[in-house]
């Protein structure tokens, strides 16, 4: 058995670090241009250089999003880019276009090259076409079974790698390829502008009757016919294994270091334990369950891995995230006084109970001492976004902790 790599989504310097903390064997991120989450923060060049170099230095590859669906204007700008990207040195850039695949070789000769999910890689005739043309690996469409990703290992070459997504969002167009945003308000999805109009609600009005809307109902459940529940295989780590995926890739380059630090330690731990022993990854089933419900969710599905979704792999009756946790901030360092220094992310309040999960897969719950920052001195709570503060915790936190707050389900705040 090849023992799969962990790939994390990061949006930003933060979330990287968060990801090589927390497991990551590699992250990819987008650049400000050619890729598909122009509303992520993503990363400048000189973030980029800092965020390549910080995951080197502990061992983890970064490969870089440019798959776009390029249009003649886009061109010019990609092979520009690419020939920026060949100074930068990431590990590997993903791809979607003929095209661009093509710019990408002219511009920057020595780079390894991964196929985007965008480029609809559903066979294994179409994964050796990448192979022949240069590429190292294929991401797989998300419509594939198990079986049918079996079967592209046992027709490919054993040196041309298959990335699969195992867990976030899914979408309602095929791997990802929505027209419905461009159409609706001039955003394209496929140059990373998507509005996410599955997410809405919608209604059906007849013809004959101009502005009379009938609502859509499907066994009563309600009206958000596009919202599709989120993938999660944490219980299906042996098949994934079997299956020959090189590379089991998480979702969600728009979320935060709360989303990115749950996800990478669960899957860290789950794939290790499947490892060392089956009987041990059975046996923390649960440690597992329990903490990837820790990070936003629409509810879980299995997707298309064990044959096409049903009706029960939509959320009818709303179109919101659901979480237990608001994530509070990742401790930057601990100064000699013990002090925590965050740049906090919501607010929380001296006297609180709090939660510091840690990287070696333990959780502290621990109280709030004390609050202060250099403009206000002490302070009763945190009520300012992105303000540096020093807090003073009953447990032992360390660097590069997270620190999060147990809410009411549903009610929790991951902005």
């Amino acid at each position: 058995m090849r023992k799969p790599e962990l790939l994390i989504p990061s949006k930003g310097l933060e979330e990287l670090k968060t990801a090589v903390t927390f497991g990551a064997n590699a992250v990819y991120i987008g650049g400000e241009t050619m890729g598909l989450r122009a509303g992520a923060k993503n990363f400048s060049r000189e973030e980029m250089e800092e965020g390549i170099a910080y995951a080197h230095k502990h061992g983890v590859k970064v490969y870089v999003t440019a798959n776009i669906i390029a249009h003649n204007n886009d061109l010019d700008e990609a092979a520009r880019y690419f020939k920026e990207l060949a100074e930068i040195k990431p590990d590997a850039v993903l791809v979607a276009d003929p095209g661009m695949f093509m710019t990408a070789r002219e511009n920057m000769p020595d780079m390894e090259l991964h196929i985007s999910t965008q480029a609809n890689n559903t066979n294994y005739k179409t994964f050796n076409f990448w192979h022949k043309m240069g590429a190292k690996r294929v991401v797989s469409a998300r419509e594939l079974s198990l079986e049918e990703v079996k079967e592209i290992r046992a027709n490919i070459p054993d040196d041309l790698e298959i990335e699969s997504f195992i867990h976030g969002a899914m979408c309602i167009s095929y791997s990802g390829r929505c027209l419905l945003s461009n159409y609706f308000t001039g955003h394209d999805a496929n140059h990373g502008e998507c509005k996410h109009p599955c997410r809405w609600k919608y209604a059906v009005a007849e013809a004959s009757r101009p502005g009379q809307y009938l609502p859509i109902e499907e066994n009563e459940r309600g009206t958000f016919i596009f919202n599709s529940k989120d993938l999660c295989m944490i219980e299906h780590i042996p098949e994934l294994v079997d299956a020959g995926i090189d590379s089991l890739k998480i979702e969600g380059r728009m979320k935060t270091a709360l989303y990115v630090a749950a996800t990478a330690r669960t899957y860290r731990r789950a794939i290790d334990d499947y490892f060392e022993s089956p009987e041990k990854y059975q046996a923390n089933m649960e440690w597992y369950k329990e903490e990837i419900r820790k990070c936003t969710t629409r509810n879980f599905c299995t997707g298309f891995w064990f044959g096409k979704p049903s009706y029960e792999s939509q959320i009818y009756d709303n179109n919101t995230y659901s979480t237990d946790y608001t994530y509070l901030g990742v401790i930057e360092e601990v100064n000699e006084n013990g002090e925590a220094v965050i740049h906090q992310k919501n607010k929380f309040c001296v006297g609180e109970e709090i939660e510091i999960m840690k990287p070696d897969f333990t959780n502290e719950f621990v109280r709030v001492e004390s609050i202060r920052s250099e403009e206000d001195g002490d302070m009763e709570s945190a009520p300012h976004p992105k303000q540096k503060i020093w807090v003073k915790l009953s447990g032992s936190p360390s660097a590069q902790d997270l620190l999060r707050r147990k809410e009411k389900r549903g009610e929790a705040n991951e902005s």
